[in-house]
């Protein structure tokens, strides 16, 4: 009896780390869509890896380095305009282990001139008790 309740405590502990990581990833990407929708691109990027291992792949092929990503978003969308409105589509929270999970979503961009939207897949890492994305592939 004694081993049963311990397999049931330690199930419903990995349980509710893994709800605990997932909501924490949600809350980080919630927060993006906040700081992008202010047109506050840093505070955007607090979301990432502050590395220069961080990889960005989009339409023109990868991208190495934090500060090269926020640079390729501040020529991109030099103001609040250009940033219009963001929003995120959550299609799927895969926590892998302890260390790393998987986003995969839509986005949707909306200007006065125009709209503009795609998908996402983004590897999340924790690093230093905190979730980060790595790896952004975003078209």
């Amino acid at each position: 009896m004694k081993k049963l309740i311990l397999s049931l405590l330690l199930i419903l502990s990995a349980y509710l780390a893994h709800a605990q990581d997932r909501q924490a990833i949600l809350t980080l990407m919630h927060n993006q869509e906040l700081a992008w929708n202010k047109g506050d691109v840093e505070g955007f990027m607090q979301g990432y890896w502050k590395s220069d291992s961080l990889v960005f792949v989009g339409k023109t092929g990868p991208d190495y380095g934090w500060q090269t990503t926020l640079d390729h978003y501040k020529k991109r969308y030099p103001g609040k305009a250009a940033m219009g409105q963001l929003k995120f589509t959550i299609l799927q929270v895969k926590v892998l282990d302890p260390a790393n999970a998987f986003v995969l979503g839509g986005w949707h961009l909306k200007r006065i001139k125009d709209q503009l939207g795609g998908y996402y897949t983004l590897w999340f890492k924790k690093i230093k008790g905190e979730w980060k994305i790595v790896c952004d592939h975003t078209s």
